[in-house]
């Protein structure tokens, strides 16, 4: 494709598990983004979605060739199926939102004019979401664990909604993690970044995919592929019982030597020998992670397999 046909927006979604969103979702694009500039395009990405999205996919590829679509070999995650779109986008600018049509696309024309003020990302703040009480205290916890341990500065309110200059599309892209999480990606390239609110609607079809246990799940992964904390709290937790440990040492010797010597107990020797070994496992646990983290890397396996492409 020649530079002056090369799309001015790109639009970046993962699809899974909302099929009959798809043909509202890009009819509502199409009044956005033709409002901004005729030249646009559309990708959808099927995650492995276990309802009808790929012939829905075909069927829109073929009424409009601004429509383009992945399908994935099976599901590799959201984060990846991202991964796949940003690799296949041509745009100066490329939105990533979501298919639930939780992401007004409305909003698009304003994160572009925002955008233009100077900013190479602009994220949609989400000021009142709309999830159940369960989803949104669960959000801030795993973004509160997620803060801490991998001393990132996420906010709970945005997510992946947002639009981003093709610099930050291209730095991403050379990244050659193997663990992928978008925003936090983004935040890491260090460009120019701010957000403007946003009205956040309730979802079109169906519900969310990310359970407690799998938001658990993605935090760990995030924790281990972008920061060292854990290993740095692992020796903390070990001076600390060592130190613990010399200081009864030192209190049993100062015993000895003033003639106070008891025969130790039964129930704190067990106590004792319980806590070092829990301890020591939970030590060798975290170290475990890590060495396993860096054996899935060394693979040097691709992030996501494309079945089929159409428009592409």
């Amino acid at each position: 494709m020649s530079a002056a046909a090369l799309p001015l927006i790109s639009v970046v979604t993962p699809v899974y598990c909302c099929a009959n969103c798809l043909r509202e979702l890009c009819a509502r694009l199409a009044t956005v983004l033709g409002a901004v500039d005729a030249n646009y395009e559309i990708i959808l990405i099927d995650d492995a979605s276990p309802d009808r999205a790929w012939p829905i996919m075909r069927e829109l590829c073929a009424g409009d060739p601004r429509i383009k679509a992945l399908g994935l070999s099976r599901n590799f995650g959201q984060h990846y199926a991202i991964a796949a779109g940003l690799e296949h986008a041509q745009g100066e600018w490329v939105v990533v939102m979501d298919c639930d049509l939780q992401d007004r696309p409305e909003e698009i024309a304003r994160l572009y004019t925002k955008a233009c003020e100077g900013h190479d990302v602009v994220f949609a703040e989400r000021e009142t979401r709309q999830d159940s009480w369960l989803k949104r205290i669960s959000s801030r916890a795993f973004i509160g664990l997620l803060n801490y341990l991998s001393g990132a500065n996420y906010d709970y309110r945005t997510a992946n909604f947002g639009i981003y200059r093709r610099a930050v599309v291209d730095a991403i892209r050379s990244m050659g993690d193997q663990s992928r999480f978008f925003p936090v990606m983004v935040r890491w390239t260090g460009f120019r970044t701010t957000s403007i609110p946003v009205q956040h609607d309730a979802r079109g079809e169906g519900r969310s995919a990310y359970t407690l246990r799998k938001l658990l799940r993605l935090a760990f992964d995030i924790i281990l592929s972008y920061s060292d904390k854990p290993l740095r709290l692992v020796a903390a937790l070990g001076i600390i019982v060592s130190l613990i440990a010399l200081g009864m040492t030192v209190f049993s010797l100062l015993r000895y030597l003033h003639g106070d010597v008891n025969v130790a107990g039964y129930t704190s020797v067990i106590a004792s020998m319980w806590l070092l070994a829990g301890v020591t496992l939970f030590c060798m646990g975290i170290i475990g992670l890590y060495v396993g983290r860096v054996f899935e890397s060394v693979k040097f396996r691709p992030t996501f397999i494309v079945r089929e492409r159409l428009n592409l």
